[in-house]
């Protein structure tokens, strides 16, 4: 599987903008690389996250992200991990990440399970109650929303489920970006999958995103990245065959001891 992870600056509070800027990237990624998969960061309809007229400026049951994220899929014939956006009904408001398939298919989709009560996302967003798991392309997936990465729980839950490959979408802040890096590579390392991390960079406020969008192997390895905090696009192969040579070589999970697991 081919993979290209799209580090975008989205305009605050600014949809209009953010849809049309998605849509570019998505047609570069694909125009430049011929991925099998892209994929976009958190929450990038409106930045994370305008506090007034968040309902208003929200996606309305996520209809115009699922339109453009199908029609995109079906016609450049790519897998779309849509990131996340800020989208609503008709009593909450959620952080909700959308899955399509190359013809257009909605696969999935993953309301963010942890919000981050540091910066009140716990006050404004509904929390979702479900790992979201999926196949692309004959290879399973899941997804998760930045502050999730923090839950190794959840992780592993889905680990077990199957997963061979994880995508993270974020927007995590400058100041904490060696958190993320080493809380990704333990989540790529101790459950033996690829991870693909999006983030976004550019400003919301007072609150610098950090960029440094990667993708790292089972082992750890660092199969591309972005280093600075502007916008970019990565792409890495991801070799299938590596997982089941690590795994066979250190199965970590035949040698879990479950029974004596209180969590």
């Amino acid at each position: 599987m081919k993979v290209s992870s799209i580090q975008m600056n989205m305009a605050f509070s600014s949809p209009d903008e953010n849809y049309r800027r998605a849509e570019e990237l998505i047609r570069k990624a694909v125009k430049e690389n011929n991925p099998d998969t892209v994929v976009l960061p958190e929450t990038w309809n409106l930045g994370f996250f305008p506090r007034e007229n968040l309902y208003s400026l929200s996606d309305k049951e996520g209809e115009r992200t699922k339109a453009l994220l199908s029609r995109l899929s079906k016609e450049l014939n790519v897998n779309i991990v849509g990131g996340s956006v800020v989208r609503s009904d008709k009593t909450e408001v959620r952080n909700t990440s959308y899955v399509y398939s190359r013809t257009g298919e909605l696969l999935a989709s993953y309301d963010k399970t942890h919000l981050f009560s540091p910066m009140d996302e716990d006050k404004f967003f509904s929390k979702g109650d479900h790992i979201s798991l999926f196949t692309l392309d004959g290879v399973k997936c899941g997804v998760i929303i930045c502050y999730d990465i923090r839950f190794p729980e959840l992780v592993r839950t889905m680990a077990l489920k199957g997963m061979d490959v994880l995508f993270v979408v974020s927007q995590w802040p400058k100041v904490r970006v060696p958190h993320l890096m080493a809380l990704t590579r333990a989540r790529a390392i101790e459950n033996q999958m690829y991870l693909v991390l999006s983030n976004s960079c550019g400003k919301a406020g007072e609150t610098q995103y950090g960029g440094s969008s990667l993708i790292l192997s089972p082992w750890g390895e660092v199969l591309a990245s972005t280093q600075d905090e502007e916008e970019n696009i990565i792409t890495a192969n991801l070799d299938m065959g590596v997982i089941s040579d690590i795994r066979n070589s250190i199965n970590v999970f035949s040698d879990r001891r479950q029974e004596i697991y209180n969590l």
